[in-house]
Parts: C-alpha cells; structure tokens; sequence
C-alpha cells in the first residue's frame, strides 16, 4: 500500500523560499502522477501543481505560476514542491496526492498525505 508524507513546511516571511517534499513508501512511485494541492482555513482545497510519472508535463495553478516549480525524483521515491517568492496567501495546509490518472481532481487521485503546513508572515 502506497504511503505518503509531506515535509519541508515552515513558517517564512513574505519573499521567503520552501522546498516541500513528498516521500512515498510502500510502492514504487514511478507508477503514479503526483499533484499537490493546498488549504486554508475557511477556504475550499484548490490544486497547486501536478506531474507525470516520468516529469515530462507539469502543470502549475494560475496562482503559483512562475513561482512555484515541482519536480520528481523517482530513484529516490520522491516528488518536491520548491516554492519562491511566497507571499501571505500562500499560507496553508499543503498535501501531495498519488494517482494513476494525471489529472487536477482532488477525489481522483488514489493515495493522500496527512499534510504539511506553510504560514508566510512577517
């Protein structure tokens, strides 16, 4: 069984640099496309970005575009978020998703992370 977990998040000021990254167990990741998807308190879970199982098509919500840039390391079971120039809407809970479907649809994808929180305050 495919196991996930976030890590990387913090508390960063305006400006400031994350990188997230989602380790699975259990399975081989090569197998699944990624996504990552975000929550903030009081607002629905949107997604932020989504890679292929080889990382040859990413994908980026309007919102991070050209600051946000997600990559995967499939030797080493991982897929990595690295976040520039966050600002305060940043902040949320962020979760990585494995699916074998490469799409943008939250319920679609087969195996879910518990999360791992980024706050950008100064």
């Amino acid at each position: 069984q495919l196991q996930l977990v976030e890590s990387g998040g913090g508390l960063v000021q305006p400006g400031g640099s994350l990188r997230l990254s989602c380790a699975a167990s259990g399975a081989a990741l090569e197998y699944y496309a990624i996504g990552w998807f975000r929550q903030a308190p009081g607002k629905e879970r949107e997604g932020v970005s989504r890679i292929t199982r080889s990382g040859g098509t990413t994908d980026y919500a309007d919102s991070v575009k050209g600051r946000f840039t997600i990559s995967r390391d499939n030797a080493k079971n991982t897929v990595y978020l690295q976040m520039n120039s966050l600002k305060p809407e940043d902040t949320a809970l962020y979760y990585c998703a494995a699916g074998r479907v490469y799409n943008s649809i939250w319920d679609k994808y087969d195996h879910r992370g518990q999360g791992t929180q980024v706050t950008v305050s100064s």
